[in-house]
């Protein structure tokens, strides 16, 4: 009776879509990022601070306390490796949202946080000849129900589609009037020029499951060339949505830069 309002069961347990809305995959995302801080650095010293980005969507935004509270259980119960008998905790100092600090630690007291509406932008009216994508964290993704090595133009195209359409169904007005069709053959005349993409094999444990799960994926950088300007505005979107599988854990995560041609 509660799943549709239920906190937890609207972040964690998303398996209706929202009504009215026809569905490119067969569950719907869940609400949430968690990017994590783009270093290597896997040990902090006591004391040491880390920082990492939360994304909401939806409604989700709504329940930004829940999320902030959340983190601070977590962070008494602690995380990581057992150091003897406990895992490291650590304490929420601040929250920060568009630049602005909306958390009181000593009060543990959240302002209201600033929102805002994604759309897709206008596509470049310059013409572009070349685009270099960067992964920042591992990138999942399957075709004919198989994990890729390699990231064809038009494969990433397929993923930015997929990822758009489902948010933008599940939390905003409806999928956008896009030619997927279109979009997807015409990527296929792209070429890869260069790319230094490999196999990032990551695990983590899960308690829920009680076992090891193994969620690598590609990182690495390569550089597109062809007709790519009606592409740039599903880049510039993508970048900050992520793309691919267990993007809630922060994966699919990638940067751009484009050469254009006058």
């Amino acid at each position: 009776m509660l799943a549709q309002r239920c906190v937890y069961a609207t972040t964690f347990e998303t398996t209706a879509s929202a009504p009215g809305n026809s569905r490119r995959q067969a569950a719907p995302p869940h609400p949430y990022v968690i990017e994590p801080p783009l270093t290597e650095e896997s040990r902090f010293a006591a004391g040491a601070p880390f920082e990492f980005n939360l994304l909401l969507f939806g409604q989700a935004n709504d329940a930004l306390p829940y999320f902030v509270y959340a983190f601070q259980g977590m962070g008494d119960q602690g995380i990581g490796k057992k150091i003897g008998e406990r895992r490291s905790r650590f304490q929420v100092m601040d929250v920060i949202c568009d630049g602005e600090s909306i958390f009181d630690a000593a009060q543990s007291q959240l302002k209201p946080a600033m929102t805002r509406e994604i759309s897709l932008s206008a596509a470049s009216e310059s013409p572009v000849s070349s685009i270099s994508l960067k992964l920042q964290t591992p990138l999942r993704l399957k075709l004919d129900n198989h994990l890729q090595a390699a990231l064809p133009f038009h494969l990433l195209v397929r993923a930015m589609l997929r990822r758009i359409s489902s948010l933008f169904a599940e939390f905003g007005n409806g999928e956008p009037d896009l030619d997927y069709r279109g979009l997807v053959a015409r990527a296929a005349s792209v070429k890869v020029v260069s790319s230094s993409l490999s196999w990032h094999d990551w695990e983590r444990y899960s308690q829920r499951q009680d076992q090891a799960m193994l969620m690598g994926g590609m990182v690495g950088s390569v550089t597109y060339q062809g007709n790519l300007n009606e592409y740039l505005p599903l880049l510039e979107l993508c970048r900050t949505l992520h793309i691919g599988k267990q993007t809630s854990f922060g994966l699919g995560m990638f940067d751009y830069t484009v050469d254009t041609t006058t």
